[in-house]
């Protein structure tokens, strides 16, 4: 077949059109529609040589419409008059307004596979002699052999590259101790090696039954930026719940997809959600996307499954390593800490200033308290890194336990915008002796002579700049307060050096503000 020498389609939807071009040349028929079958056992139209821009938007349920009645028989029918009001004849509103008066629509099938239907109609009357019903059924063939040869040497290279790429990216996954870098290494060459647009990772929180998004390769900030998704409310959590890959054909059309606007920003159509297990035990998930509806071949979803797995046993081999390295270092760690302890209490005995020994003894449980809620916090939370609104979470409800007086009523408030901002060990520690000292203050002086009123503990992150408030609407900040040498300032000073921060205290709508900025360390 002569068209055979001219293909020169780097993809299916442009190999459709060349087939469509080629029956429009070598045919008398004056309009030309090939539709394609779809995984759902539906109709797509590939191909119109009068509405070219129409391609992938008109679909046809099998059995609806000329089309659809040849598609779902198998058997060519020929219209030679009056195929506007054929019983089966039905008109795709926007898709073409001329009125044809014949039609042939022949089934595309071969090798055994039911490709989908080409449709040609003349203007004029057609006799459909047995010799040209002939010629245009060898067509349909000689074009459906084609079609499904293609898809079958692509569906050949795919393995194969599949195949090396799922090497690739599992030899280059087992290079790596860290858990940061392994993500990251899995979403970038699994959306090379793969030409996905996006690739994500999400780990399970399984406390909090959230997954939180710990790694991608979009360059857009907005996705970096997307919080965590509860289990029972995303695709992502179907995957986990079901132990399978979940495919979604569309996330544009997809009513329980979860970011539409984001998706249609990034040109994001369809995705497949891959769970990450190890031993039925789900870590995670890895969602993939593409830039054009199309379907995930099943030895693409197979490589797909393969790798999960792999970067599931890599996930948890890194997360055993950094455990035993904490529990190497725990000692260190606890040293360090009563170190600290031990300086607060030589900087508590030579500048602080007690009624009595109970008011000093609950400022230094308090301190104690700070330096213990972060050893808490690194028990239960992801790895080495302690979040900061669970930090000043437990700080306020100690704070409401054991330090306010019967007859204050003082509400608190922990809040900040984006995800979690997560520290590691060591500068976990002095903002939360920091934020303890701006806690403890709001308390004593906001409310010195004030009964009632609000703490707000605001933290927010902007590039790599962490940035704390600790405001309260009790008493107004006495005149010369900063400059009175009070021991809970000079922690607040001493901290702020350290973190290479900046502590400022002013009043701002009848509040008093504590503002506290540092620089989050890399890497962390």
């Amino acid at each position: 077949m002569e068209l055979l020498d001219a293909l020169s389609a780097t993809s299916e939807e442009e190999l459709i059109v060349e087939l469509g071009h080629y029956a429009i040349e070598h045919t008398s028929a004056d309009s030309v529609e090939m539709y394609v079958a779809a995984a759902d056992e539906k109709l797509v139209l590939g191909y119109s040589s009068n509405m070219p821009t129409a391609s992938t938007r008109v679909r046809l349920g099998k059995g609806v419409g000329l089309c659809g009645s040849v598609f779902e028989s198998g058997t060519p029918k020929f219209l030679p008059s009056g195929a506007a009001k054929h019983p089966n004849f039905m008109k795709v509103s926007g898709l073409d307004d001329r009125e044809y008066e014949s039609a042939a629509a022949l089934p595309l099938r071969a090798f055994n596979a039911d490709l989908g239907v080409i449709l040609l109609r003349w203007e004029n009357h057609q006799n459909f002699a047995a010799k040209e019903k002939h010629e245009l059924e060898k067509l349909a063939h000689d074009l459906a052999k084609l079609f499904e040869g293609y898809r079958r040497a692509a569906r050949f290279g795919n393995q194969s590259s599949r195949l090396e790429a799922l090497s690739e990216v599992s030899k280059t996954l087992d290079t790596s101790p860290y858990l940061e870098e392994i993500l990251q290494l899995l979403v970038n060459l699994t959306a090379s090696q793969f030409n996905y647009k996006v690739c994500t990772v999400r780990l399970l929180d399984a406390e909090r039954g959230e997954l939180v998004l710990r790694a991608t390769q979009a360059p857009a900030r907005a996705y970096q930026r997307k919080g965590a998704i509860k289990l029972g409310q995303s695709i992502a959590g179907r995957a986990i719940d079901l132990g399978k890959p979940v495919i979604v054909a569309d996330v544009l059309e997809e009513e329980s997809y979860i970011g539409h606007d984001l998706a249609r920003e990034q040109g994001l159509r369809s995705m497949i959600c891959v769970p990450l297990l190890i031993h039925e035990r789900p870590v995670g998930v890895m969602s993939c996307y593409t830039e054009v509806v199309r379907e995930f071949s099943a030895d693409e979803v197979r490589a797909l499954e393969t790798l999960a797995k792999q970067a599931a046993v890599s996930i948890e081999h890194a997360r055993l390593q950094v455990r035993t390295t904490l529990m190497q270092e725990m000692h260190h760690r606890v040293k360090n800490s009563l170190q600290q302890i031990a300086s607060l209490l030589r900087l508590q005995s030579r500048f602080g200033k007690y009624k009595d020994l109970e008011e000093a003894l609950d400022d230094s449980v308090a301190r104690i308290l700070a330096i213990s809620a972060v050893h808490d916090l690194l028990s239960r939370e992801d790895l080495d890194h302690v979040g900061v609104r669970e930090i000043a979470n437990m700080l306020v409800q100690y704070q409401q336990n054991s330090l306010i007086r019967p007859e204050k009523h003082i509400q608190f408030k922990v809040s900040g915008k984006g995800d979690e901002i997560h520290l590691a060990m060591a500068q976990a520690t002095q903002v939360a002796l920091v934020m303890n000292e701006l806690i403890q203050n709001a308390v004593e002086h906001g409310f010195e002579v004030s009964d009632e009123g609000e703490i707000h503990v605001t933290i927010e992150q902007s590039e790599d700049q962490v940035y704390l408030w600790v405001s309260n609407s009790g008493d107004t900040v006495p005149p010369g307060y900063e400059a009175n040498g009070r021991l809970g300032l000079r922690i607040i000073s001493m901290f702020a050096k350290s973190l290479g921060g900046e502590f400022n205290l002013y009043e701002r709508l009848g509040w008093t503000v504590a503002e506290f900025r540092f620089s989050r360390l890399s890497g962390e």
